[in-house]
């Protein structure tokens, strides 16, 4: 069978099974059953295709997914989270739109502690959205940063979705999950100066109020004790990969277990809390790996049927510019976004990508970067971007989406600048990482 007829047939199973409502992950496995029996051999090939996806989940690179997941839902159920936000908010002071700073700054550091999108902008919808609108601020100061904050869960680390895409892309986690860093607090940077422009150009978008002020010395006891205890889980968890001192899944066991001692520290660590926590955890973990075994099965049959091979010689047969074959997968991330969510995007695009684009001679760690921003873009994209309705479920009565989508594209906008900057300056996502090899 050619190249182009075993993909079109691959992709039509998984998209088949899409259509008729199952779960992405199953529609995987049935797609796979079906072309294991086809092109590895019947018996023998479900039992090669068993093997291989065992032996994928086996990997102890998987580890730090449910560590992580833990540590980000016990800050949340905890409130230890919430702690450091709120201390945030008392020491901007009278700052104009100090509320939209409050959260670009608060959400950035909730963000890494949660490692979650969704979670991060369902948190801070449901709490500051109403808030400010009391405060008389337009829906476009409150909601917008709310969306990009919570888009920065994907590429600062600790990011479970960084983690599973080094893990499909079989590239290193400890490199990736680093190499967020600098992008990620760069574009927080762009979204305090977007804040910035909009207060500047519409006073009344953000107006002042009356606040209590706070003493020199409570601002002190705020941040050794209320942000500086969260924030340094996060430091510690990246020094220790950066310095070489422990693998990804070690400094992940550090994390999880740095954040039930801070809880048990506050003495806000309750049985109810841990039970929720790692209930929480299991359920994305169990589809994590689903995922995990789901995509290593899929990326053998690919290479067995010829298609990625194929598919690579046709794309590089073109003899384009890599700057312009960089920006046509971009733009399938940005469509597929549209109406998937991020890990199904993974588990179709990782098996092709990241082949061509080590053809091309791209950085993969880089190009891990550009894809995670790719789907932190498309987290937020009209019109079904996902976090979108995660807003829309959390906002005040009266939100209309399309506030919300006005709200977001200037954040969007961001996003996209960082992009074009990391393929000017490829260095300030490789630098990092480069320290530790």
């Amino acid at each position: 069978m050619e190249w182009y007829l075993a993909l079109a047939f691959l992709l039509a199973l998984i998209l088949g099974f899409m259509a008729i409502g199952t779960p992405i992950a199953l529609a995987f496995l049935a797609a796979n059953v079906i072309g294991a029996w086809h092109f590895m051999g019947g018996q023998n090939g479900l039992i090669q295709l068993l093997n291989n996806g065992f032996g994928a989940l086996s990997s102890f690179n998987l580890v730090p997914i449910p560590l992580f997941l833990l540590m980000g839902e016990l800050f949340f159920r905890t409130g230890l989270g919430m702690r450091m936000f709120n201390a945030i908010d008392q020491l901007m002071g009278k700052v104009p739109g100090r509320l939209s700073y409050v959260t670009v700054v608060g959400g950035t550091g909730f963000s890494t502690l949660s490692g979650s999108s969704m979670g991060s902008t369902a948190l801070m919808g449901s709490l500051l959205v109403p808030e400010m609108e009391r405060r008389g601020y337009q829906k476009r100061m409150a909601i917008g940063p709310i969306l990009g904050t919570g888009g920065l869960a994907i590429i600062i680390p600790p990011s479970a979705l960084a983690v599973l895409l080094a893990t499909l892309a079989k590239v290193d986690i400890g490199a990736l999950l680093i190499a967020g860093i600098m992008p990620g607090l760069l574009l927080a940077g762009l979204y305090i100066g977007t804040i910035w422009i909009q207060t500047r150009l519409d006073p009344s978008a953000a107006p002042n109020y009356e606040l209590e002020p706070v003493p020199l010395g409570q601002k002190l006891k705020l941040v050794l004790t209320d942000i500086l205890p969260m924030i340094s889980v996060m430091i510690f968890i990246v020094a220790l990969m950066l310095l070489g001192f422990a693998t990804p899944s070690e400094a992940a066991a550090f994390g999880a277990l740095g954040a039930i001692v801070l809880a048990v520290i506050f003495r806000c660590m309750t049985w109810e809390a841990f039970k929720l926590s790692v209930i929480g955890a299991l359920k994305v973990t169990l589809m994590a790996y689903l995922i995990v075994f789901g995509s290593a099965t899929f990326s053998q049959l690919l290479a067995f049927s010829g298609a990625s091979s194929g598919l690579i010689q046709w794309a590089t047969s073109f003899d384009l510019a890599p700057i312009l074959m960089l920006l046509a997968m971009f733009a399938v991330l940005l469509v597929l976004g549209t109406f998937m969510e991020q890990i199904s995007i993974m588990m179709l695009t990782v098996p092709f990508f990241f082949p061509l684009a080590q053809v091309l001679g791209f950085d993969p760690i880089w190009f891990g970067i550009i894809m995670l921003l790719a789907l932190e873009i498309s987290f937020s994209t009209p019109p079904l971007g996902l976090l979108l309705f995660v807003m829309k479920g959390v906002a005040p009565k009266g939100t209309t989406m399309r506030e919300i989508y006005s709200a977001a594209i200037p954040y969007i906008l961001c996003s996209m600048l960082l992009v074009a900057i990391l393929v000017v300056f490829p260095g300030i996502a490789t630098w990092l990482p480069g320290m530790i090899n």
